[in-house]
């Protein structure tokens, strides 16, 4: 049977999981789970996603994430590539660590949004798990209700605004919202594998692989402006090599093994310093130790 076809445009929404190798967990201890979600801050900045929901469970996560700029592959390569290395390296293991590629539906935005952020919270409750989503700490559900202080990826007041303007009774009708889904399934309404949502947006979709030059175009307003030359990051650091690194990432325009090779640094200590991990250091003005 053939692989089900990667559609990507500049404002799909997607429904994405990845599972562990043989079902095997991915996430073994709490520092796991948190090297993850600090990797998936890294990611959303690089690739500018923006994440609706998602949940961490034993042995697969859940993303609901839309890329404006129509970076799903990239960003997963970096994701699940980068975060085989973390755990690897923790682990003192080898090997691959998820199973195959990942699974991307396609998801009709005005109509499936909601309905796949409830899916995707209820995992748990679901496994049995916990009793209440707010009883395990993995997921997005914590953050949109506000019992934590959500990550800037995180579209919380966009999911939110769907059930009014006042923020304490948009959090209440939510809540409710979650609690009433317990019990039912998205699968059956998928289509061809890969589309969740109306027979009309599934035909919009199909021209769009039909017509391959609209699979690259981002509306004006999404685009990013292009990237500086390094020196120029270099020059706006005021010589403080990690801010240079930091800013030289966030702008969308440089890997991390480009940064390495300009910076003359590991590749390693380059993923610390993104993570806000190194100390300050002054460089010389060509940027480079």
């Amino acid at each position: 049977m053939s692989r089900p076809l990667r559609l990507e445009f500049a404002g799909a929404l997607y429904h994405v999981t990845s599972r562990g190798n043989e079902r095997k967990a991915i996430y073994l201890n709490q520092a796991d789970y948190q090297a993850f979600l600090e990797l998936l801050t890294q990611v959303c900045e690089r690739f500018n996603w923006v994440v609706h929901a998602y949940c961490l469970m034993t042995n697969h996560y859940h993303l609901l994430l839309e890329t404006p700029d129509a970076s799903l592959s990239d960003g997963m390569r970096q994701l699940n590539g980068v975060y085989t290395q973390t755990f690897n390296r923790a682990h003192k293991r080898v090997g691959h660590l998820f199973q195959g590629r990942f699974k991307a539906i396609l998801v009709q935005k005005d109509s499936y949004l909601l309905e796949v952020s409830r899916y995707i919270v209820l995992n748990p409750v679901r496994a049995a798990m916990v009793d209440s989503c707010e009883d395990w700490p993995w997921s997005s559900y914590v953050f949109t209700c506000h019992y934590q202080k959500p990550p800037a990826w995180l579209a919380v007041d966009q999911l939110l605004s769907v059930f009014g303007g006042e923020r304490s009774q948009a959090i209440g009708k939510y809540q409710d919202f979650v609690f009433r889904g317990v019990g039912k399934s998205l699968w059956p309404e998928v289509k061809q594998l890969i589309y969740l949502g109306s027979d009309s947006f599934v035909s919009e979709m199909q021209s769009k692989i039909s017509s391959p030059e609209l699979l690259s175009e981002i509306p004006a307003k999404q685009k990013r402006l292009p990237a500086k030359p390094l020196d120029w990051y270099v020059e706006q650091a005021s010589g403080d090599r990690n801010r240079a690194i930091r800013l030289a990432y966030a702008s969308g325009g440089y890997r991390q093994t480009e940064l390495s090779h300009y910076f003359g640094l590991h590749y390693g200590t380059i993923s610390r310093i993104i993570s806000g991990k190194s100390h300050k250091v002054s460089i010389g003005a060509k940027g480079k130790t």
